[in-house]
């Protein structure tokens, strides 16, 4: 929802029909979401995760090979989001007279960006890097000290040897178990991911090759967010 003459933002993760209104409440006249909640944002949500073929073949996945991993879970997405209600929290923003968007990959970047650096420097020329040394990394960072959620090892164990560490963390959305199994077959060992759906972690552990650490959904999207 278009707006002009903006001075004071209203910014979080999750921004629906009640943000709108507490936002209008408190004087705001802009809010902002980083998850997609409307219009072609949701119905057109799937041609998002094209980047994360960009991303495969960053960390060594043939570019045919991370094509084809990623269509069935994009053809999944399609199915859902084709027909959700896009049109539910837009259509608030307008009664109210109230500009909306969102800024998700963008943000999305900014946090992958940060997280790896700061673990590639963390482990650079330490070859014996375990996933316990990757929790204590990340659990002595600003961004999720003191916070319910904690940076959590779901495949894997504390002593396993975390080899080649990739973030995997804006891409739309989770990629499934081919894109999964493929970065653990071009030679990474652990993922560190916001969230990880329960067929792609019972893959994985199937699969015995790769590890997988959570770094908590909405501490992380704070990171990029922040940022901007």
């Amino acid at each position: 929802v278009e707006g002009e003459d903006i001075k004071k933002v209203l910014i979080g993760i999750d921004m629906e029909t009640p943000e709108l209104l507490l936002a209008k409440e408190l004087g705001y006249d802009c809010v902002v979401s980083h998850h997609p909640k409307a219009d072609s944002c949701v119905v057109d949500f799937a041609k998002v995760m094209d980047v994360q073929i960009d991303r495969m073949v960053k960390a060594g996945v043939p570019i045919n090979k991370a094509q084809k991993a990623l269509r069935g879970k994009q053809a999944s997405i399609d199915l859902g989001r084709h027909a959700s209600n896009y049109d539910k929290v837009s259509s608030a923003a307008r009664l109210m007279n109230l500009p909306y968007l969102n800024i998700h990959i963008p943000a999305d970047f900014i946090t992958e960006e940060i997280v790896q650096t700061r673990l590639d420097k963390a482990f650079e020329n330490k070859p014996k890097t375990t996933l316990k040394d990757i929790i204590e990394e990340l659990n002595s960072w600003e961004y999720y000290q003191g916070k319910v959620a904690q940076p959590v090892i779901r495949v894997g164990s504390d002593n396993d040897y975390a080899g080649k560490i990739e973030v995997l963390m804006a891409g739309g959305t989770n990629g499934g178990v081919d894109v999964y199994k493929s970065y653990f077959e071009a030679g990474v060992g652990t993922i560190v991911a916001m969230h990880v759906p329960e067929d792609v972690q019972k893959a994985v552990i199937e699969q015995n090759i790769g590890n997988i650490i959570i770094a908590p959904h909405m501490p992380s999207d704070s990171i990029g967010l922040l940022e901007i």
